[in-house]
Formats: C-alpha cells, sequence, structure tokens
C-alpha cells in the first residue's frame, strides 16, 4: 500500500512580503502596528510610514520584520550617513534625526517610570549627556566570514535580523583607528592558510593604544602569526589571540611592554589600566560626563564611607576615593577585583577595599553588608539590582547615586527604594550609544529630609 505524501507544514512557509502603515514607536525603537492577532514589530519603520514589510521571524502573538522599502515616508525620515544603515545591525536609528533618537529615549524613560506610579516631574530633570555621534565606539566584537561566493573575507557587524556579516567598507561609529581600516583587517585574514577558521575579531580601545583579539578555530600556521605581527608594527595595534575560551587570550605583538590598555579621567587625576578583555564602557566622551556629574551630585566632603555596588574595574570607585574618606567596591569577578586593586595602587589611593561577591546571592552574611556608610553608588547590569536593594541595610545611608543601562529595571528599582525610604531628586539621560534605542541613564535618591 502506498503512503500519502506528507502534508507540507503550512505554519512554516514563508510570509510573502507585504505592505503595511506603522502606528507608533516601540520602546527599541522599532515600528510597532497590530498584525491580525500579533504585534508587529518592524526595524528600520517610523510611526505613520507605509513600508514594504519582510517577516524574519512569528509567534502566536508577535511577529518581527524588516522594512524592506519605504512606499510613504514620514517627514521626520532622514537619510542616513553611513551608506550601509539599511543592512548593517550594528546601528538601529540612523534613519532617525538625532534629536529625535533623543526625544524618543526620554519619552520611554518617563512611560516606564510612569508604569512604576513615579511621577518624573517631582525631581530635577538633569541634562542629557551628550558627546559624538561618530567615532564613539571603543569596544566592539565583529563577526568574520569567508564568502567564496564573493571570493573574499567580510568583517563586520552581522545585518539586521541575519545571521550573515553585512558587506561594509568601513563603520563610522567605530573608533576611526578601527573602522576605517575593516579591509586591512579583511586583506590580512584572506591571506591565511585557513580564513574560514577565524569567526570573530574583538576590539577594544584605549587613549593610546587600540587592540583587536582574533579568535581562531585551529591553530596558526608561523606564516599565519607573522600577517597579525606585521599588522601590529604597521598600525601599533596590540594584536592577540584566542585559540579557545577567553582565558587563552594572548598578545603576541608587541611582545614585550606592560599588557594593559589605558583611559584618563583629567578632572580627577586619574589613569586607569584595563586588559584586552576587560568591562569598559564603550564611550569615552560620556563615561567622563557621566563622572563628573556623578561627583557633582554626591556632593561629597572628604568625610564619607562609600559603598559601590556592581563596581567593575573601579569607574566610579576610583573617582570618588578621590572626594571620600574610603570607598568599598563589590563585584562578582575576582579578576575585576584584583584590576580595582590595581589601579588603586597605580594612581596612589589607599582608601579603597575591593569585595568579590555575587551581589544577586543574599547579604546578610558578608562583611562588606554590616559595615556602616554614608553614600550608595549602584550600577548594575541590564537586569538590575533588586536583591540587593531589597536586603542591604540601608539605616545610615543618606543618598544613592544609580547608574542604570536599563531604564525599565531602573524604574523597578527606584519604587523599591522609595518605599525604603528615599525620594528621587534627579534624574537624567546619557546618550552613551547615539543611534541605537539603548537607554543608559542616572539617578539620585536622597534618604527623608537629608540635604538633597
Amino acid at each position: 500500500m502506498s503512503r500519502a505524501p506528507k502534508r507540507k507544514d503550512r505554519g512554516r512557509r514563508a510570509t510573502p512580503d507585504f505592505p503595511i502603515q506603522i502606528t507608533k514607536l516601540s520602546h527599541e525603537g522599532r515600528g510597532l502596528v497590530r498584525w491580525g492577532e500579533r504585534m508587529l514589530f518592524v526595524d528600520g519603520a517610523l510611526p505613520g510610514e507605509l513600508v514594504q514589510v519582510k517577516i524574519t521571524q512569528k509567534s502566536s502573538k508577535v511577529a518581527e520584520g524588516v522594512a524592506v522599502s519605504i512606499h510613504r515616508p514620514s517627514p521626520d525620515r532622514q537619510t542616513p550617513s553611513c551608506p550601509h544603515a539599511a543592512q548593517c545591525g550594528g546601528c538601529s536609528l540612523q534613519h532617525m534625526p538625532h534629536a529625535h533618537q533623543l526625544a524618543h529615549k526620554d519619552a520611554t524613560f518617563n512611560e516606564l517610570f510612569a508604569k512604576e506610579g513615579i511621577d518624573l516631574s517631582k525631581s530635577q530633570r538633569l541634562p542629557t549627556l551628550v558627546g559624538p555621534v561618530t567615532g564613539y565606539r571603543r569596544r566592539a566584537r565583529l563577526g568574520v566570514r569567508a564568502v567564496k561566493a564573493k571570493g573574499r573575507v567580510l568583517v563586520g557587524f552581522r545585518e539586521k535580523a541575519s545571521n550573515f556579516i553585512a558587506d561594509i567598507e568601513g563603520c563610522e561609529v567605530l573608533d576611526p583607528r578601527i573602522g576605517a581600516s575593516l579591509n586591512r583587517l579583511c586583506k590580512v585574514i584572506e591571506g591565511h592558510s585557513m580564513p574560514d577558521r577565524i569567526p570573530q575579531i574583538e576590539v577594544a580601545a584605549g587613549d593610546d593604544t587600540l587592540a583587536i583579539v582574533v579568535r581562531h578555530l585551529e591553530p596558526l600556521t608561523d606564516a599565519d602569526q607573522a600577517l597579525w605581527e606585521e599588522l601590529g608594527g604597521e598600525t601599533g595595534w596590540h594584536v592577540y589571540l584566542q585559540p579557545k575560551g577567553p582565558d587563552t587570550v594572548h598578545r603576541i605583538w608587541p611582545v614585550h611592554g606592560v599588557d594593559r590598555l589605558t583611559y584618563r579621567l583629567g578632572e580627577f587625576g586619574l589613569e586607569y589600566r584595563f586588559a584586552v578583555t576587560d568591562f569598559t564602557q564603550i564611550n569615552a566622551h560620556i563615561n567622563r560626563q557621566m563622572l563628573v556629574q556623578a561627583i557633582e551630585l554626591l556632593d561629597l566632603k572628604g568625610t564619607e564611607s562609600v559603598l559601590d555596588l556592581f563596581c567593575g574595574l573601579g569607574n566610579f570607585t576610583l573617582a570618588v576615593a578621590t572626594r571620600a574618606a574610603h570607598v568599598t567596591g563589590v563585584e562578582v569577578s575576582p579578576t575585576m577585583i584584583d584590576r580595582l586593586s590595581e589601579n588603586a595602587a597605580h594612581n596612589g589611593l589607599s582608601n579603597v577595599e575591593g569585595v568579590a561577591f555575587d551581589l544577586t546571592q543574599p547579604i546578610e552574611d558578608q562583611a562588606f553588608a554590616q559595615a556602616q556608610y554614608d553614600t550608595l553608588i549602584v550600577d548594575p547590569p541590564r537586569s538590575g539590582a533588586k536583591e540587593v536593594l531589597e536586603a542591604l541595610p540601608l539605616k545610615r545611608i543618606d543618598r544613592v547615586l544609580y547608574v542604570s543601562c536599563n531604564p525599565a529595571t531602573l524604574a523597578r528599582d527606584a519604587a523599591i527604594l522609595i518605599n525604603r525610604g528615599f525620594r528621587l531628586t534627579h534624574a537624567g539621560l546619557m546618550d552613551m550609544f547615539p543611534h541605537t534605542a539603548h537607554v543608559e541613564s542616572m539617578a539620585l535618591f536622597v534618604k527623608g529630609n537629608a540635604r538633597g
């Protein structure tokens, strides 16, 4: 008996491109419209526009797509300065004027706080910190792909809603030392014995030196390694190789010298040293303004004991230590605490203590949690600081500075602090990632009737 042919899964059939009019912007800066029973998020679309949409993903309630053409553009649309903006996923908002990008981030911030029942009009709005909108990005993870059909290697960010590497000649938001030199990376990899075994290049830049980390899936030949050493000699870049996990990263050029990059904060007389794999702020201009604003808000008198949670390598810790009596920094990574101690010693600061601890875990038995502080600084990851803010004794602390990379968790955590007797006195945005919907912000909370 012959078997009946299998029916095709109609749910998996590709949806043909179609036109649709966008009604609003999502918090992530994507066009948003109801599409049947689904909410449809469209990259590259603005409110009021009629766009041709290519569906990239869909579920029973949500769909995602990309605007492949604009039938009726918004009067607010601008032509991106980058010729690759429509394809490259490195930026998402270049079709919006920068002032409109800032207005959208401000509206998102306000809406998320209102959702938590917090009226921002009762606090002082800080001016948005802004800087250059090009050449600002000092850290990046670039994809690499040897494309046989093109007969060459591509290096860059991934295309929008795709795993393919965007075919770009340069990148105007990357630090110019690397953004204008992507073709040099392509040529080096094309000269490799196995160019298809280099999946990624990570970039990190300091004030004086730029470094690259070359991920390779097979051992390099002597000739392969010589290509990278030659590139380092020609450009002055520090060149690292990574054959396996992060602990295998090692420098091959220059052979001698301190294995660190640096950035300086002249306002505080500080020089920070960091390893190529360490987390540092992506935008040096905004980081400097951020620290200056933080110190002004804290209004330190030189007698305070300060607790800095999620301190990293000491970005805030060291700046505060130049103005306070003592600072304790807490971070989950022992490596970062070692870096904090290294930087404190490098800058001649003896009033800094580092503690390695996972702040998502119970803190009741931790010595740092039982100590007395006047000031608290919180700079958490996107998940926020809910657990530690609910558990940490706050009796003597009269002000909390919260620096956030996710306004949704900041608003949630702000409600926690308000419920614990603090009032929100200042709040504002920082344009750390121009041309993206990423929102960085800062908020100051003052205890009861303490000085505000």
